[in-house]
C-alpha cells in the first residue's frame, strides 16, 4: 500500500508539473502572438536557419543558392525588433563570408557569392530594418497589428447592432464599405431608452469613404454611442455637433439622422443634420413618403438647431433610413436614385422585408465605390 501511494503521489506531481509547463508554453505563445512577449524564440529559430542554409549552399550549391539567406532576413523583418534584427544580420553576413571562402571567387563558377548576391541580401536587410523600425515607432508588432484591426472591425460591428425589438416590430440593417474594405465611414448606433419603450437610432455618414473615413467613424461611433440615451432626444445632435467641432479635423463634417420611435404607439420623430430624408411606406395607400427634418451638417458651425419632423408607423408601415451611397450617382438626379430605391423596395411589400436590406443594396448600389448603409424598421400588421 505504501509503495502504491508513493507511485500515485509521484504520478500526481508529474501531471501537475506537465500541466504547469504546458500552461507556461501556451501563455508564452499567446503573448508572442499578441506582441506582448519577447522575440527571443523567433530570433533563436532564425539564427539556427542561417548556418543550415549556409551548410546546404556549400554542400549542394546548385540547389541552394547563396541568395537563399534572404529568407531568414525577410522573416526577421516581420518577426523581430530592430535590436534583434541586427544580430540576425550579423549572422547572415558571417555566413556570406564563410560561403565565399569555401566556394571560391565568384568568377570561377555560377554557384558562388557574387556582388549581386551581396546586394540582394543587403537590400532585403535594409527593407526589413525599415519595416521593423516603423513597427517599433508605431508600437504595434505585426502579430498584434492584424489582431487589433480585426478587434476594431468587430467593435464597430457590435456598436452598430440594433437592440431586439418587442413583438410586432421587425428591423433590418446592412452596411457595405466602399471597395469591399472592412472599415466604413457609415455607422449606426442604437439604444432602447425610456425603460425600453423608446427606440433611438442614429445613422451617420462621415465625410470620406472606406479606410480614409473608417478611423474617424470609429471614434465618432464610440462618442455617439455614449451620448445616445444619456441626453434627451433633442439634445443629441447639438451635443454631437459640439463634439465634432472640438475635434478640429480638416475634413470633419458628417451627416446624421436621429430616429426616436415610441414602440408602443408607433409615433416617431426624425431629427436630421444635413442627411437625406427617410422614406415611409404607408401600408394603406402603398405609397412611399419622404420624411425630412431640417438641420445643418455636423461639424460646420456652433449653435446649430435641428427641427424634427413627426410621423407615425401604423401596422404594416415601414420606415427606411439610408446613406447617399445608395441613391447618389454622377449624371443622375438625387430624386431618381430615391425613386429607384423605393421601386426596388416595393418588391418586398407583399412577401415581407425579412433579409431585404442586404438585397436592396445589391439591387441599387452593388458596384458603387462609396460606403452604403440601409436601415429598415417595420411594424408588422
Amino acid at each position: 500500500m505504501a509503495s502504491g501511494a508513493k507511485a500515485d503521489s509521484y504520478t500526481a506531481r508529474l501531471r501537475k508539473s506537465l500541466h504547469r509547463a504546458r500552461n507556461a508554453v501556451r501563455k508564452s505563445g499567446v503573448d508572442y502572438f499578441r506582441g506582448d512577449g519577447s522575440d527571443w524564440i523567433a530570433l533563436v529559430g532564425l539564427l539556427l536557419t542561417v548556418p543550415g542554409i549556409a551548410f546546404a549552399t556549400m554542400a549542394v550549391p546548385v540547389w541552394f543558392a547563396p541568395s537563399a539567406l534572404v529568407l531568414p532576413i525577410v522573416a526577421g523583418g516581420l518577426l523581430l525588433r530592430p535590436s534583434s534584427l541586427l544580430t540576425l544580420y550579423a549572422a547572415a553576413a558571417t555566413a556570406l563570408i564563410v560561403e565565399s571562402l569555401v566556394l571560391g571567387p565568384y568568377d570561377q563558377g555560377p554557384a558562388t557569392v557574387t556582388p549581386g548576391t551581396v546586394l540582394v541580401v543587403a537590400a532585403c536587410g535594409l527593407f526589413g530594418l525599415l519595416i521593423a523600425q516603423f513597427r517599433a515607432r508605431v508600437g504595434v508588432p505585426w502579430r498584434r497589428g492584424g489582431t487589433m484591426l480585426f478587434d476594431l472591425r468587430e467593435r464597430i460591428r457590435v456598436q452598430s447592432a440594433l437592440p431586439p425589438l418587442p413583438k410586432g416590430w421587425h428591423r433590418e440593417m446592412a452596411l457595405r464599405p466602399a471597395g469591399g474594405q472592412s472599415f466604413s465611414g457609415d455607422f449606426v448606433v442604437a439604444a432602447r431608452t425610456n425603460g425600453g419603450r423608446t427606440l433611438e437610432v442614429v445613422l451617420t455618414d462621415v465625410s470620406g469613404k472606406g479606410m480614409d473615413a473608417g478611423s474617424r467613424a470609429l471614434l465618432l461611433s464610440g462618442a455617439f454611442g455614449g451620448l445616445l440615451g444619456s441626453l434627451p432626444p433633442h439634445g443629441f445632435l447639438p451635443a454631437a455637433n459640439g463634439y465634432l467641432l472640438r475635434q478640429d479635423w480638416d475634413e470633419g463634417f458628417a451627416t446624421s439622422i436621429h430616429l426616436v420611435l415610441d414602440l408602443e404607439s408607433g409615433d416617431y420623430e426624425l431629427l436630421s443634420a444635413g442627411h437625406l430624408p427617410a422614406l415611409q411606406l404607408h401600408a394603406g395607400s402603398g405609397r412611399w413618403e419622404e420624411m425630412a427634418g431640417e438641420g445643418p451638417l455636423l461639424g460646420v458651425y456652433d449653435g446649430a438647431e435641428f427641427d424634427p419632423v413627426k410621423g407615425s408607423l401604423l401596422p404594416g408601415d415601414v420606415l427606411m433610413l439610408f446613406t447617399d451611397g445608395l441613391v447618389e450617382a454622377s449624371g443622375r438626379d438625387l430624386s431618381e436614385g430615391i425613386d429607384r430605391l423605393s421601386g426596388e423596395a416595393d418588391r418586398y411589400v407583399a412577401a415581407g422585408f425579412d433579409g431585404a436590406a442586404w438585397h436592396l443594396i445589391e439591387a441599387v448600389a452593388k458596384h458603387v465605390n462609396d460606403d452604403r448603409a440601409l436601415l429598415l424598421i417595420c411594424r408588422e400588421g
